[in-house]
């Protein structure tokens, strides 16, 4: 951008955030780990694969700021009103999708010019995402009723409220290709399997303690869970519907993301920092230290760089090469 200069969009308010780069030595398991100020609290992040942008959602600040790694600063500021939790990208079809949990909305935002596409009611309390790009559908979790909510991406509006099995549920995954998506629940330490098909609740599978994050392997259909309440990662077969093996991890992990070239998940269950495990043998393969506790994970399904948020210190690290 000319000058370096940070552009703030406002949807509905005004915002400001500051922006900053900090090399951090020593990180001896990874060849390139760089520290970004956002400001504020940053929670959770995605990446968009084309473009090379991470967003990073702020609830107490009502913001999303846009995250270019190769200056590796804040570009935008966009600011969404309400308090912003979980953010989706459909990189096929450009858009950016944001939830709002005490509205019970989604807001989508245009990939490439970040400007306001719609906002879409999906229920009250959706909090978490998960974007089918074949489809053009995107799915809202409650986190306070258990409702699922089909949005469709082309029209931008509610395809369908699905009540869920269970009060409330957390981290979503979808499986393109067999058509299923996973919800994890927090209250009954099982992930709910939905049809997309029927548009029903199809299976319930027992998994460990308060599971949080949920991410899909998508030609192996192996589905990785994140356990909040205790120290391993659940491993479930998509075939069998059973959790086939657990991952001992440093710490309780809330956040993963699978690599989906090399099936290598990244969670926050490292001891204050991230966690590194081979999908296919179901091993921890690397360790490594931020001196943080990390907050939301992300990858960048391109090049391999795994973000990850810290909330505390309103940063965001970029760890290339792990």
């Amino acid at each position: 951008m000319p000058g370096g200069l940070l552009r703030r969009r406002t949807l509905f308010t005004l915002v400001t955030a500051g922006a900053g780069v900090l090399a951090l030595p020593g990180a001896a398991q990874a060849e390139d780990v760089r520290s970004i100020d956002v400001g504020g609290a940053p929670d959770r992040v995605a990446v968009n694969p084309v473009t090379g942008f991470g967003y990073v959602t702020d609830p107490q600040a009502g913001t999303v700021s846009v995250v270019d790694p190769r200056s590796a600063s804040v570009d935008e500021v966009i600011h969404v009103g309400g308090e912003p939790r979980d953010v989706a990208v459909d990189a096929e079809a450009g858009r950016i999708y944001v939830a709002n949990p005490p509205a019970g909305t989604v807001v989508v935002l245009d990939g490439r010019t970040h400007d306001l596409v719609s906002v879409v009611g999906a229920g009250a309390g959706a909090s978490a995402l998960a974007v089918d790009e074949r489809a053009d559908r995107v799915y809202a979790a409650s986190g306070s009723t258990g409702t699922l909510a089909v949005l469709d991406g082309v029209s931008c509006t509610l395809a369908a409220l699905v009540p869920g099995p269970k009060p409330g549920l957390a981290g979503i995954g979808v499986d393109p290709g067999r058509k299923l998506a996973y919800c994890a629940s927090t209250t009954t330490d099982s992930v709910e399997v939905f049809s997309i098909d029927t548009g029903k609740f199809v299976a319930s599978v027992k998994v460990g303690r308060n599971p949080t994050g949920v991410a899909v392997h998508h030609e192996s259909g192996t589905v990785y869970v994140a356990n909040s309440g205790i120290h391993h990662m659940s491993i479930v077969d998509a075939g069998t519907r059973t959790e086939r093996k657990t991952v001992l991890l440093r710490s309780e992990s809330s956040a993963l993301a699978v690599h989906q070239g090399t099936n290598t998940v990244y969670t926050n269950g490292g001891q204050n920092g991230l966690s590194r495990v081979d999908g296919a043998a179901g091993t921890l393969s690397g360790e490594l230290s931020l001196g943080i506790n990390p907050g939301a994970v992300a990858v960048d399904q391109r090049t391999r760089t795994v973000w990850v948020t810290d909330p505390l210190h309103g940063r965001v690290f970029l760890v290339s090469d792990f």
